[in-house]
């Protein structure tokens, strides 16, 4: 998808860019991907974020901003723990659950 937009942005000539300019950054976009389709010893960015245990949590409601430092999160994230499998974050992929005390 990124190869695509690239494409369109240099053929677009109206916007001023030269198609020269883009190219090294087509090759690291390719080489970047195919460094994580073509070795299987390295685990992908989803794989890492699901080994993460779901976080238990006692109320209904979780506020999710990815990290405890703001400058390493993402924007808060609100997210309601009514249903029975665990709720995801759309940011970071953090799983959270609700802890029942019963």
């Amino acid at each position: 998808m990124a190869s695509t937009l690239l494409r369109t942005l240099t053929r677009s000539s109206n916007l001023g860019w030269n198609a020269r300019s883009f190219s090294l950054v087509t090759s690291q976009i390719t080489n970047h991907t195919a460094k994580w389709m073509q070795d299987a010893s390295k685990k992908s960015p989803m794989e890492l974020i699901n080994e993460i245990p779901p976080i238990k949590v006692e109320g209904r409601i979780v506020a999710c901003e990815g990290d405890t430092n703001p400058a390493l999160g993402h924007p808060i994230e609100f997210i309601c723990l009514d249903l029975k499998e665990p709720a995801v974050c759309k940011y970071c992929g953090l799983r959270y659950v609700q802890d029942h005390h019963h």
